[in-house]
């Protein structure tokens, strides 16, 4: 290696010149990227400089060596000293390299040594410093590319459409959900997305028709099913759960869903039998709790609880039932009609008897408890007839012919047989 300002020759590891006691210059191995990066490292390089290194103790370090560069100039060196009367006589300097003790050579070497480590670190972290800068940008590059890639993806398209939701821009956020849907239809997020979007604008059954439509197309999707559930829980429409999985005809997917099946309560008396007496109907299930009515609408949880037996009178009452699970589900309503009816009266008791009389006469009925009589003299049915006459008491027997027939009615408006009577009265002349 030569020194650039004597020429002089010199090892490869020296930073001083030997002989001119010259800094050597290190140029560092050229690369394209610094010319790229110069203007975005340069603030940095700086102040990393001003950190690492001192500048007073540089100066220091530079007039210490300047003396000692003095000191070791070759003895062919002149210089001019005056003396006495102005006159000047050449002096050569009487200090040589060869006349320099074994510990100033030490410590040069070790100054130099010292600068050298100190400048290959400068270096070394100043390329650090431009590859750190180069990956941060890469990674810019990455993260942009990812964040364009994320807002495409389903995950992306369904987040931002739920985002559009919160700000109540139904309009893109109905775009991003079937744009999602289309993505990956067997996916159930979109679907209850898109549901909400409708729902909160108050079109519950087009919402509905979301999961409808989806499900008839995919009768196996068991997380369609789930979503469609949640919706109608969310909307407070639970009676239509079991609707929806009554017409599931995939074994599978009402296995799975089990949780969510209410089934119907179950009832202690036959609908088909007629009972002669008062009854008390029980109800059970396998449910949390059991609702009914007895008007004939339809039971909510609002309606009657079921706690005790329920009594059945004489006629036909109609029982509605359901029955709650554990998930807050109802079950499909359950109706069964049950009929008392309590043994009839034989046809009622009628006096006189049938026959010819010549005298006034009284007519009597036997009513018994709970039944009224009606009765008809011109030989009409008295439980059809507009003629029939309600009976309050005894009375007269017509004159001439008459064709009475009576009959008993109970408060549940059931007849019984007809009692008929044929009467002549024919009065004597005295």
């Amino acid at each position: 290696m030569k020194c650039m300002s004597c020429g002089a020759e010199f090892a490869d590891d020296s930073l001083i010149c030997p002989v001119c006691g010259q800094e050597i210059q290190i140029v560092p191995d050229y690369n394209p990227l610094d010319d790229v990066l110069t203007e975005q490292v340069k603030g940095a390089v700086s102040e990393t400089l001003k950190i690492n290194i001192n500048q007073e103790q540089l100066e220091k370090y530079r007039t210490e060596n300047k003396r000692n560069t003095d000191r070791v100039q070759g003895s062919g060196r002149t210089y001019q000293k005056k003396v006495g009367n102005g006159q000047s006589v050449e002096s050569q300097n009487v200090g040589t390299r060869n006349q320099m003790t074994e510990e100033e050579l030490e410590r040069e070497r070790r100054l130099a040594r010292k600068r050298r480590v100190q400048k290959k670190k400068m270096l070394a972290k100043k390329r650090r410093q431009r590859k750190m800068m180069i990956a941060g940008i890469v990674l810019a590059g990455v993260i942009a590319l990812g964040a364009v890639g994320y807002m495409n993806s389903y995950t992306g398209r369904v987040n931002s459409g739920y985002k559009k939701l919160e700000a109540k821009e139904y309009t893109e956020a109905e775009l991003k959900f079937e744009k999602a849907i289309k993505q990956k239809m067997k996916r159930s997020e979109a679907y209850a997305g898109l549901a909400k979007v409708y729902a909160l604008q108050g079109e519950l059954e087009k919402a509905e028709q979301v999961f409808l439509d989806a499900i008839s197309e995919q009768p196996d999707n068991i997380d369609l099913y789930e979503a469609a559930i949640h919706f109608y829980m969310d909307t407070n429409q639970e009676t239509k759960i079991m609707e929806l999985l009554d017409k599931c005809n995939d074994s599978e997917v009402v296995k799975k869903l089990e949780k969510y099946v209410s089934n119907g309560p179950k009832f202690s008396l036959d609908e088909k039998e007629i009972y002669d007496e008062v009854q008390a109907l029980e109800l059970t299930s396998d449910g949390e709790a059991i609702y009914y009515t007895t008007d004939g609408t339809d039971p909510t949880v609002s309606s009657t609880k079921y706690k005790d037996p329920i009594k059945l009178e004489e006629g036909e009452t109609e029982i509605r039932a359901i029955s709650v699970n554990a998930e807050g589900v109802p079950s499909l309503v359950v109706t069964k009609v049950f009929t008392v009816e309590f043994p009839i009266e034989d046809a009622p008791s009628v006096t006189p008897s049938t026959g010819q009389y010549d005298d006034y006469q009284e007519i009597k009925i036997l009513v018994p408890d709970g039944y009224v009589a009606f009765y008809t003299t011109d030989g009409s049915d008295p439980t059809t007839s507009e003629t029939r006459i309600q009976y309050s008491g005894a009375f007269d027997m017509p004159e001439g012919s008459t064709i009475l027939n009576v009959v008993l009615m109970n408060q549940k408006g059931r007849y019984s047989d007809v009692t008929k009577r044929n009467y002549e009265l024919i009065l004597s002349e005295e």
